[in-house]
């Protein structure tokens, strides 16, 4: 099929199956990336590409190369997506790499090495509170115990729980799937999350690095419940006040960083009292918060959980309260790779494709493969409206100016070198 209308189809296929009534929900194991995997096996195995699994439930689309010993070019992304999501952040990479196997194929290309394309699965750390699942369980880095400790916000179940059902084997993930020394290259098409390509008026971007994160998905404040009006304000235990003012510190280092011109960025996407016993009148006892921290720098990310720890210990001397952080969980910067980057923008421009270099502020995959030190790299794809919201719009022409792009490198000197 032409790969155009291979994309579109497929992208129509997806939105059709997934929609949830306002947006795209596919769930993380859960039944709308089932029905996303087996929609791209569909269209490998019509492209006649051998489509297997591994015991995480990822899925492999191969491209078979002449030479079977070398290390193979993997294109991929994940097909999970936040609740009521977009039909494109994540789907893209994984659509654009059929599309690109569409296009050698359209264009006689036989490449020496196989190029692979994968669906990942558990990208969006919304789901079991933790990044990249299926790529560190593919590449054999996925923290120890996380597949029975991790468990599905909306289920309850734990991820070794959701993984057999969908078809796979937590047991079987040691040896892991992928060795990160025998892949010659992880590619990754995203479309971008913030308006930058949007406000510059151009379709595609070359990533320059990824931001790594410090995250605490269930952090919480305990203080005292007393009544507002007869309680004076140096008797207060608030958990409120007390949480408040560990945002407004991150809140000031990050303008101390961004004035320094260094990177950093934080967000508190979840800020709750009890609402059992929460009331106008009642000073908070307890106050329940999430903390996403992200940075290019990761020694600076390193000295970030000395810094939270020495705040809060601060807070709690000030306040009279106790903070229970839970469990951190990390990911390292993507450090991708200068010689194929520098080979994607060779191609934008032979192509005459408008484009900017940029780094990514939010996570990927592609961070995942970076740590284990595969070399990588990743193109942005315009997309007005922000992601993980229905309103995602990336157009198929930017689209395909990435796919071009990623062709044209396979075919120079990716998969034929």
């Amino acid at each position: 099929m032409e790969p155009r209308k291979l994309a579109s189809a497929l992208f129509d296929e997806l939105a059709a199956g997934t929609h949830d009534g306002i947006g795209i929900t596919r769930a993380s194991y859960g039944e709308g990336e089932a029905f996303a995997h087996e929609a791209v096996a569909r269209a490998a195995r019509a492209l006649k590409l051998e489509v297997e699994t591994d015991p995480a439930c990822n899925t492999y689309m191969t491209l078979a190369g002449t030479d079977s010993s070398a290390p193979p070019v993997i294109i991929g992304s994940h097909l999970d997506s936040v609740a009521e999501g977009g039909n494109f952040d994540g789907a893209a990479g994984v659509v654009a790499g059929l599309a690109v196997i569409a296009s050698l194929r359209r264009d006689g290309v036989t490449p020496r090495r196989d190029i692979r394309v994968m669906g990942i699965r558990a990208e969006e750390s919304a789901w079991f509170g933790t990044s990249y699942i299926g790529s560190r369980a593919a590449l054999g880095t996925l923290p120890p115990g996380t597949v029975e400790t991790a468990r599905r916000a909306d289920t309850g179940c734990t991820l070794a729980e959701h993984m057999r059902v969908a078809g796979g084997d937590p047991e079987a993930l040691d040896p892991p799937f992928l060795d990160p020394a025998r892949v010659h290259a992880f590619l990754e098409v995203h479309i971008e999350q913030g308006p930058v390509l949007v406000e510059q008026g151009l379709p595609v971007g070359i990533v320059t690095g990824i931001r790594g994160n410090r995250r605490l998905p269930d952090a919480r404040c305990l203080g005292t419940y007393s009544h507002c009006g007869g309680m004076p304000r140096r008797s207060r235990q608030d958990a409120v006040m007390a949480t408040t003012d560990l945002i407004a510190r991150l809140d000031s280092l990050w303008d101390e960083r961004e004035a320094a011109g260094e990177d950093f960025a934080f967000t508190v996407g979840k800020l709750s009292t009890d609402p059992g016993r929460h009331a106008m009148t009642i000073v908070p006892g307890e106050c329940r918060f999430s903390l996403d921290m992200r940075s290019l720098d990761g020694a600076f990310l390193d000295h970030l959980e000395e810094w939270v720890t020495q705040a809060v210990q601060e807070i709690k001397a000030c306040r009279g309260v106790w903070f229970e952080l839970g469990t951190m969980t990390r990911a390292a910067p993507g450090v991708l790779d200068e010689r194929i980057r520098s080979g994607l923008l060779d191609c934008a421009r032979s192509l005459g494709v408008p484009h900017n270099e940029m780094a990514s502020g939010a996570s990927h995959d592609s961070a995942a493969f970076a740590a284990a030190g595969t070399p990588t790299a990743m193109l942005f794809v315009r997309n007005p409206h922000g992601s993980h919201n229905p309103d995602e719009a990336m157009d198929i022409d930017d689209f395909m100016a990435a796919v071009d792009i990623l062709t044209r490198w396979l075919a120079t000197e990716g998969a034929c070198a």
